[in-house]
């Protein structure tokens, strides 16, 4: 394959992955607005705090979508470790999206509902570009390269075929 179609191949990869991953993010930013919006309507937490409760919910929703749907496809040998990663970049994400909240409500007193559902919104724009490179960098990794493998094994079946015809280099002893 040429250089350019290699670099064709990659980018189609990348636009579906991030096809994926905005369809899943967008229904997360539905069950985070709808859930802030009912909370901010029905209780008397305050603000912030609830914004901060609709993304905890929105986490757990996109976790399912992104491992059984965007990243189907990646390493899932490491659930553990992925889970914890996943929570940890969403803590952060969490951290980044709430703080523009945060300074919207008390930093500029800016909290009618909806100035609160612009600044979420924005927050949740900032904390997804964030998200997204933590996610498909370190939590949902990437399998070895098709080719890799298949080079791989090809290798493999070539060292067994020699050591069956006794081609294989033998020790040489003194």
């Amino acid at each position: 394959m040429s250089e350019r179609g290699a670099l064709r191949a990659r980018l189609d990869l990348l636009a579906r992955e991030v096809a994926k991953f905005g369809a899943v993010g967008g229904l997360g930013l539905v069950v985070n607005m709808t859930v802030s919006n009912l909370l901010w309507r029905t209780t008397d937490i305050p603000v912030v705090r609830a914004g901060l409760l609709a993304t905890v919910v929105a986490i757990l929703f996109n976790y399912v979508g992104f491992r059984y749907w965007t990243y189907r496809d990646r390493d899932k040998s490491g659930r553990t470790r992925e889970l914890t990663l996943f929570l940890l970049f969403s803590g952060v994400g969490a951290v980044i999206e709430t703080g523009v909240l945060y300074t919207a409500t008390y930093g500029f007193g800016w909290d009618s509902p909806a100035q609160s559902n612009v600044f979420k919104i924005l927050g949740i724009g900032i904390a997804t570009l964030f998200r997204f490179w933590s996610y498909r960098t370190w939590v949902f990794r990437a399998l070895p390269a098709k080719e890799a493998v298949l080079s791989a094994e090809g290798f493999l079946k070539q060292g067994r075929a020699e050591q069956a015809s006794g081609v294989a280099s033998r020790p040489v002893r003194r």
